[in-house]
């Protein structure tokens, strides 16, 4: 059976608050617990009115400490916003409060605006460029401690935090592979690059004692309802949170409309469905085509879904369909 796991933005509705936003995330945390899922991770983003999961660290802890079984980690930890050392004590004290349990995925990219990355890397504007040092260093952190070495990250020496990298280009594929580390693409919303990163990192991996075979995932969108019509209604919510964020107006996540006729253009239209274009909406019967049809597509070892409804039950709902298409696909 292969696992599937859960991408969270803690996302913060119209007319809801930031503790409401992270009281959800706990309570759906718990849910795909019962459910079965592997892994539930969550995405470090700044300055978006519509994400409560900036202080990713933060609220790792508070869905940790909900749960009992299920993987919590990073989707990752935006690296270049933060020196190698201060993550590897933050999820040196995860891993030290909740042990077995921690992943700590990381990406290149600022997870907001220029402006913002500005102020969270006090002028340091170039900090990617140094991203596979920066990941080389972090991974020395957690490893045991060294005669003579003068920087330890405490929590953090001689811990087991798998490390993963993401991204949503070739970049990130060919130094998971060199670094001979798990991979996780981001096709939830940047999906032209899945097949050729996929491709690129399996052929460039060699095992390890860490990792014998290449582990790759993946991210999709999977929005399932009773009816067609219904999901295809509740998955509006996302398009308009996703066109607003594209006419630079980010705001929290809005209710459902009943069609999107009239709220874009043709060509807002066009780029918006390109961006969700691996995003499986619909029915039961609907999401379980879609869904066999990506895996046997890509082949990955892991799926990562993703679902912004703005009704919490339905919401709930959605994880529980796709959890019993997990068990229809393996019987």
């Amino acid at each position: 059976m292969i696992p599937f796991s859960v991408l969270d933005l803690a996302p913060i509705i119209q007319g809801g608050d930031v503790r409401d936003a992270l009281h959800r995330a706990r309570a759906l945390a718990q849910h795909v617990e019962r459910l079965g899922y592997r892994r539930y991770w969550l995405a470090e983003h700044h300055n978006m009115p519509g994400v409560a999961s900036a202080a990713t660290s933060v609220v790792i802890a508070h869905v940790a400490a909900a749960t009992s079984t299920i993987r919590v980690g990073s989707g990752g930890i935006m690296l270049p916003n933060h020196a190698p050392l201060v993550i590897a004590e933050q999820f040196g004290t995860l891993e030290a409060l909740f042990p077995g349990r921690i992943d700590l995925g990381l990406g290149r990219a600022p997870g907001t605006d220029q402006l913002t990355a500005r102020a969270l890397r006090r002028g340091q504007l170039n900090t990617a460029d140094t991203f596979p040092q920066d990941v080389q260093e972090l991974q020395s952190y957690f490893r045991p401690l060294q005669p003579g070495q003068a920087v330890q990250a405490v929590p953090g020496s001689g811990l087991s935090v798998p490390i993963w990298l993401l991204g949503s280009s070739l970049f990130s594929a060919q130094l998971a592979a060199a670094l001979e580390l798990p991979y996780a693409f981001a096709s939830h919303f940047a999906p032209d690059d899945l097949d050729e990163a996929l491709r690129l990192y399996r052929e460039g991996f060699r095992p390890s004692a860490a990792l014998n075979h290449p582990y790759a995932m993946a991210a999709i969108g999977v929005c399932a309802a009773e009816t067609d019509a219904e999901a295809t209604r509740l998955f509006t919510s996302l398009q308009q949170n996703f066109l607003n964020l594209r006419r630079g107006t980010p705001g929290p996540l809005p209710p459902p409309v009943d069609s999107m006729d009239g709220r874009w253009s043709p060509m807002e239209r066009a780029g918006v469905q390109h961006a969700f274009r691996e995003a499986v909406v619909g029915s039961p019967e609907t999401v379980q085509r879609g869904i066999e049809t990506f895996l046997e597509r890509t082949h990955v070892d892991e799926l990562m879904i993703t679902t912004a409804i703005y009704d919490h039950a339905a919401r709930l709902r959605s994880f529980e369909i796709a959890a019993k298409i997990r068990e229809a696909i393996a019987a």
